[in-house]
């Protein structure tokens, strides 16, 4: 029977070509496989998307097919449940299938980027007499070295680096078929000076045995709903997830787990490796600052069965685990998880997905879920499982609320540490407890500003202020990295006391330095952390007590613990409370939630300042009192009212061009097209510059659509959109559940 490969061919605009499966390939070729094929006179790659035979792909009978050339490698790097997710990330979030397969399989693991290291071993392929090891030792001493070596190694069979011996000499005895030449991969670990200390199963509290033992009866069934793990800071999720797994991994194919940010996944790494890793079985780590090399070996580990858990953020949920029993989503409300270039897919939801397609059960934890989730289990879609209480009943941190206005008059001006703060590191100090900062705004000085015109020094590229880093003496655009030396006169006005308005994490660990000299300092944004292992070998040092005081951006904001750290200080709660976005409240509550929850984490009681020009803001009385649900509440009374998510789906659609009036009428042709009577339950927004209306050159409008479903967004707007021509020099992306809507 003739076999014919639908192929999608690498780097198109999904063009997919029929090919013949000559006999060679046939029950080695699969769906998922790569191939390489003839296209217009060269050589192309592909992945096989379907197979079937001649008689039923609709081809005519006349039609000469060309050949697949070759397989690139004889296992697929998809399952066939990844396979079927690609094509619904394609669908929902209006992304290519060849955009989508690049991101689920990226470069470094295709069988044709060579990834692999070598070594080459030489082995005694039989063991020489006693009268030809004695001639070897007269005429050629350094082949007779050589036997002695591998005999005194193992004898028959054993195996030592050919680079530890001289080539001439090894050749001369491969010659002679007394020693085997062989090649064998070497296995690249990312932990490599890693020494992870077992550990046992703790000893659960009610609540977590009653959630294991609810995790472990959804995993039963044939289609678990998600859960949503509701669980306060330190209220132990984290040994909730391994009591699961080792529960469920066994009779599956294995977990994963995501973490949101690189910064928490080496302590994620220790705790997992720690508790299974001497149970024999195997924990892989992906993400990307792993090098391309490290990356490709810990997805053949995963595809060949040796790593059976899965660490890492959202391009985790890709690795190719056959059947795993189980995802976890920890930090779920996380914003990290939506990846803001094409695909533009959430990385919960999509599990929440790949769950469903391969029967599995979902685990989504948080201390403060976001409220589409928190929704979901209002309406009976995921069901709710909650940990009221820390670990051995400790105490949540007691929370104190700054009011900067009061404290600005009390020291004439606006200071960064308040007297409460001081007085609080102080204490920590004389203690030797240790202190965490968080001030989500990396640099020295948020800007450069004119007292007399008020105008900021703007990047040259974006519709942004320039932020100032002392280090490098530079302005420094966080858009598109252009970078100037400050001017000493305004660039509008020429007024020569032009001065930095606001401050960074740069000038906080200026400032504590000064105020603290005898403390030992250190400082995590993503400025300090370029090179690898730095974040890593930071948090160690903390952990290990080499530190009093650790300031950083929202990367220390969650996910760590510490016993040691009883103070956590706010610098400035108002950041995100500003943001153009109805999501703001809710942000500015998980943060400070989350960052709060590092303290008092050991035997000894925590506490929290938070700095802020609004302490009467609903998401900072709410934080303060680690009240979810009160929040929750007031907050969806509000997007109810407004028909914002979760009450409704969104998608944004975003012009993007050299000529600001060419973008502009773009958009307004498109949305004139959309709103051109609308079906019930279906919203458009009007076309508006984005809040950042100009980013590297290009000018930016954006408009909303909202709708009661998502099948009622993509009735609307796949054909308007699959009919739309823009102009060349106009880019249209189009975000579904964007993770920030103005």
């Amino acid at each position: 029977m003739e076999m014919v490969a639908a192929v999608l061919i690498d780097g198109s605009a999904d063009r997919v070509f029929s090919y013949r499966v000559p006999e060679s390939l046939r029950g080695r070729v699969r769906e998922s496989s790569r191939v390489a094929v003839p296209l217009r006179g060269r050589e192309a790659t592909g992945t096989i998307l379907e197979l079937m035979p001649r008689s039923e792909s609709g081809l005519p009978a006349d039609l000469a097919l060309k050949e697949v050339r070759r397989l690139l490698a004889e296992e697929p790097l998809l399952t066939a449940s990844l396979l079927r997710l690609a094509r619904w990330i394609s669908r929902y979030y209006r992304a290519s299938l060849a955009q989508t397969l690049r991101c689920m399989v990226p470069s470094a693991v295709r069988p044709e980027s060579g990834r692999a290291r070598t070594r080459r071993m030489a082995r005694l392929a039989r063991v020489p007499s006693e009268a030809e090891r004695q001639a070897l030792a007269k005429r050629a001493p350094r082949q007779a070295a050589i036997v002695d070596a591998l005999l005194d190694a193992g004898g028959s069979g054993a195996r030592l680096p050919a680079a530890d011996f001289p080539a001439a000499a090894l050749a001369s005895l491969a010659g002679k078929g007394m020693v085997a030449i062989e090649v064998e991969e070497v296995g690249r670990d990312p932990y490599p000076e890693e020494a992870f200390v077992a550990t046992l199963p703790q000893e659960l509290t009610e609540e977590q045995r009653a959630a294991v033992e609810s995790i472990v009866a959804a995993a039963a069934t044939e289609d678990p709903k998600p859960i949503l793990l509701h669980g306060i800071t330190g209220s132990g999720k984290t040994e909730v997830y391994l009591q699961s797994i080792a529960q469920i991994a066994p009779t599956s194919g294995g977990a994963i787990v995501l973490v949101p940010e690189i910064s928490l996944t080496p302590q994620t790494v220790e705790r997992f490796k720690g508790r299974f890793s001497p149970l024999g079985v195997g924990v892989a780590v992906l993400h990307s600052r792993l090098s391309e090399g490290e990356r490709f070996d810990e997805w053949e580990r995963i595809r060949a069965g040796q790593a059976r858990i899965v660490v890492g953020p959202r391009s985790a949920l890709f690795a190719p685990l056959e059947k795993p029993g189980m995802i976890i989503v920890d930090e779920e409300h996380e914003t990290s998880y939506k990846q803001e270039s094409a695909p533009r897919y959430h990385g919960r939801d999509c599990a929440v997905m790949r769950a469903r397609i391969e029967g599995c059960v979902v685990v989504l934890g948080s201390a403060t879920p976001s409220l589409e989730s928190y929704a979901n289990t209002l309406n009976g879609k995921y069901s709710i499982t909650t940990l009221t209480r820390r670990v051995d009943d400790r105490t949540l941190p007691l929370v104190r609320v700054v009011d900067m206005r009061i404290e600005s008059r009390k020291q004439k001006g606006v200071s960064i540490l308040s007297t409460p703060l001081r007085n609080a590191i102080e204490q920590r100090l004389e203690r030797r407890e240790q202190t965490i900062l968080f001030l989500n705004r990396r640099g020295f000085a948020r800007s450069l500003q004119c007292p007399a015109c008020g105008q900021a020094v703007q990047c040259r590229h974006c519709s942004v202020a320039l932020t100032y880093h002392k280090k490098d003496d530079r302005l420094v655009c966080h858009v598109c990295g252009y970078q100037e030396r400050p001017p000493k006169r305004c660039p509008e006005c020429s007024d020569p006391s032009i001065q930095f308005a606001g401050f960074g994490t740069q000038r906080v660990e200026e400032v504590v330095n000064k105020v603290f000299p005898k403390a030992r300092v250190a400082r995590l944004d993503t400025d300090t952390t370029r090179r690898k292992n730095a974040m890593t070998e930071a948090l160690d040092a903390f952990r290990k007590g080499a530190l009093d005081i650790l300031i950083g951006t929202q990367m220390i904001a969650k996910g760590l613990d510490y016993p040691n750290v009883t103070l956590v200080g706010v610098l400035s709660a108002d950041t995100g409370l500003n943001m153009p976005d109805f999501r703001a409240g809710e942000r500015t509550f998980q943060l400070l939630t989350q960052v709060a929850g590092r303290a008092g984490r050991g035997d000894r009681s925590g506490e929290v300042i938070v700095q802020t020009f609004a302490p009467h803001s609903p998401a900072i009385q709410f934080a303060r009192h680690h009240d979810f649900l009160g929040f929750a509440a007031q907050e969806m009374e509000f997007r109810q009212a407004f028909q914002y998510p979760p009450y409704t789906r969104a998608a944004l659609i975003l012009a993007r061009g050299k000529q600001e009036e060419l973008t502009r009428l773009t958009l307004a042709t498109l949305h004139k097209k959309l709103a051109d009577e609308p079906p019930a339950g279906v919203s458009v927004g009007e076309p508006v510059p984005a809040p950042l209306a100009k980013a590297q050159d290009h000018y930016q409008f954006q408009l909303m659509v909202r709708a009661a479903s998502a099948a009622a967004m993509a009735g609307h707007l796949s054909p308007a959109l699959d009919t739309f021509k823009a102009p060349e020099d106009v880019r249209l992306t189009v975000d579904i559940d964007p993770g920030q809507i103005c």
